[in-house]
Order: C-alpha cells, then sequence, then structure tokens
C-alpha cells in the first residue's frame, strides 16, 4: 500500500479499537476468522470503556463507527453505538489476519505442530506454511475500508489484534522491518491516529479502561450518577496483554 493511498482517506481523526476478551482470548487460542463470542469481562470492557471513548469528542454528528463484521467486534462496537445513538457499519475487510491452520489451535498446540512456522511468528518474521494471509493484504483490505467510509470527522473502527497493528503500521508509513516497534492493543484497548498535513501522527495507544476495584466501586460523594466521564481520567500506558493472548501479537 503506498503512502498516497494510505492517506486518501475522508476522515482525519481515527480511533482504532480492538475488540473485547473472548474465552479464546483468555485461554491462549488462535482466532483468527473464527467466531467466538465475547465472555462476560469482554461485555463488560466494551460497556465500561464506550463512555471514555466518548468523552474524546465523540458526537453522533461528526462521528462514524465501522466494526468487523466477526461477532466479538460487532458487539463490542454495539456499546459504543447505542451510547451515541449512531447506526453500526459492519465491514469484512476489518476482519482479523487469517490464520490458516492455525486457527482454533493454542500456543502450545502450534508450538508443538508447527515448531519452525511458530518460531518465526514469535521472531515477527513471515510466516510460510500455514495457510491464510500475508499481512500486506490485512493491510490492504483495511485501508480500502477506511476509504470507501462516508465523510466525518473522527471514524471508530473496532477491529481485532493482528488488523489493528498492521493499520496502525500502513498508515505511519511503516515498513516491514519496523513491525511490532508499537505494542500489541490489549483487549477493548484503542489507539488515536490524527492526520497531519501530509502524515498520519499516533495521539495515543493502547489506552485501557480498567475495572476499578470492589472498594471503589459506586457512587462518588458529591458526584451525580449522571456526571459525564473525564477523557483526562482515562488511564493511559496500560500493561500489556496477557502473554497466552495469542491474537494480541500477530
Amino acid at each position: 500500500m503506498t503512502a498516497p493511498a494510505a492517506l486518501d482517506l475522508p476522515v482525519p481523526r481515527l480511533l482504532v479499537w480492538r475488540h473485547g476478551r473472548t474465552e479464546w482470548n483468555a485461554t491462549g487460542r488462535f482466532q483468527g476468522q473464527m467466531d467466538p463470542p465475547l465472555d462476560a469481562e469482554g461485555r463488560a470492557q466494551a460497556a465500561r470503556t464506550a463512555p471514555h471513548l466518548v468523552a474524546t469528542g465523540l458526537g453522533p454528528a461528526t462521528t462514524v463507527v465501522v466494526a468487523s463484521d466477526l461477532v466479538r467486534a460487532a458487539d463490542t462496537a454495539t456499546a459504543l453505538t447505542d451510547a451515541l445513538g449512531v447506526p453500526l457499519r459492519l465491514d469484512g475487510r476489518l476482519r482479523e489476519h487469517g490464520l490458516g491452520c492455525w486457527e482454533g489451535l493454542t500456543r502450545d498446540e502450534v508450538a508443538e505442530r508447527h515448531p519452525e512456522q511458530y518460531a518465526d511468528w514469535l521472531a515477527g518474521r513471515p510466516v510460510h506454511g500455514r495457510g491464510g494471509e500475508q499481512s500486506a493484504d490485512v493491510a490492504r483490505r483495511a485501508l480500502a475500508a477506511l476509504q470507501d467510509l462516508p465523510p466525518a470527522e473522527v471514524a471508530v473502527v473496532v477491529t481485532h489484534g493482528g488488523t489493528a497493528g498492521r493499520l496502525i503500521e500502513a498508515l505511519l508509513e511503516l515498513g516491514p522491518q519496523h513491525r511490532r516497534v508499537f505494542g500489541p492493543l490489549a483487549n477493548c484497548g484503542w489507539s488515536e491516529l490524527a492526520r497531519h498535513g501530509e502524515r498520519w501522527r499516533l495521539m495515543r495507544h493502547n489506552t485501557v479502561v480498567a475495572a476499578l476495584p470492589g472498594s471503589l466501586e459506586g457512587p462518588v460523594p458529591g458526584r451525580p450518577a449522571t456526571a459525564p466521564v473525564d477523557a483526562a481520567a482515562t488511564p493511559e500506558g496500560a500493561a500489556p496483554p496477557p502473554s497466552q493472548d495469542a491474537d494480541a501479537v500477530l
């Protein structure tokens, strides 16, 4: 994907949001384009993150929300579209990186059955022989999906760990030698990119809204229950995804 094509988007600001947790994420199973649903924690992540996204300056008249058509991404996105009162666009071009014969296997199973492929994956090298997709093709289709959006001030792109990584790299014009310069998105983590002149800039990365400890839950004295979320209070620099989260480091 050439730089001019990557820059030719109908929106100047992007929030790239990874879906909430699934049971497969929690157990280290590669999902790829298979379609496990959010687990209870994933649904809770989406519910508590959506208001923080709104507080970054999203409004129903200025925001378009587009998601992968896989259920874990679509259901995550619905938490935000319900809060904003805007329609949800689904686009299969935002699906996860197709992983061929790895899909449905755990990390340990891949390491045992395909040790050379697994070693290449850990090292960030191209993985040959598993089928699925090449990284450049994932970036190309994701960018094409964004080029087809209607004009808006901001687009929220609800996608997957591998696809999010390839999309961010393409927008920042990072070549294959710079893959994984940025850490992966945690479940329900998001990154913000903005266009400045002829380039895109990464404004924040892997922002995650953590659950409050039980002792801190409940209404805050002196603050109305309906008070808007303070965007400045959104925690930054979140911890990396759990080591068993296979799809986070595609």
